[in-house]
């Protein structure tokens, strides 16, 4: 029986799955999206969100962290750098993972996985959150303000 066994072996060693995962961890952080099976992608997602999570702290520690799970300076540089400021605000969910079908050679199911904030095609059409969910009682809007203020100016003179 698997009672609470959530890891997917891949059909590898426990070094070669390490391995494996840290090496598509560094080509998702360069490349910002790869193709691979949906397993791998779904047990990449569990390997990377956390250390994308670490990597908004900028410490030594959180550094080191990241550094023994991804085992390349190059890929550490640029989570701590590029990736970690575009997704400074996100509360989780750094990746998507999009089915693609089957390959052709064994029908495999093929999936692409990416970094959320790196995708224009779906971040374009949506607008900015407010900062804040608080609505503000009573108050005027303050950007109506001065345009009316100038139409007014204007039919004066």
């Amino acid at each position: 029986m698997r009672h609470g066994k959530k890891v997917n072996h891949l059909g590898r060693q426990t070094a070669h799955r390490k391995a494996m995962l840290a090496n598509m961890a560094c080509s998702l952080i360069e490349h910002k999206r790869i193709n691979t099976t949906v397993a791998k992608a779904k047990a990449l997602k569990q390997f990377v969100e956390p250390l994308i999570t670490k990597s908004k702290e900028d410490t030594t520690h959180n550094r080191r962290i990241v550094m023994s799970r991804l085992r390349q300076k190059e890929a550490v540089t640029e989570l701590f750098r590029g990736v970690a400021a575009k997704i400074a605000d996100r509360p989780g969910g750094y990746t998507r993972i999009i089915k693609l079908g089957n390959r052709l050679g064994d029908n495999a199911d093929m999936a692409m996985i990416e970094l959320v904030d790196y995708n224009e095609l779906y971040t374009a059409g949506k607008p900015e959150k407010k900062a804040t969910r608080r609505s503000r009682r009573g108050g005027s809007k303050p950007a109506a303000a001065p345009a009316a203020e100038t139409q007014a100016s204007n039919e004066e003179e």
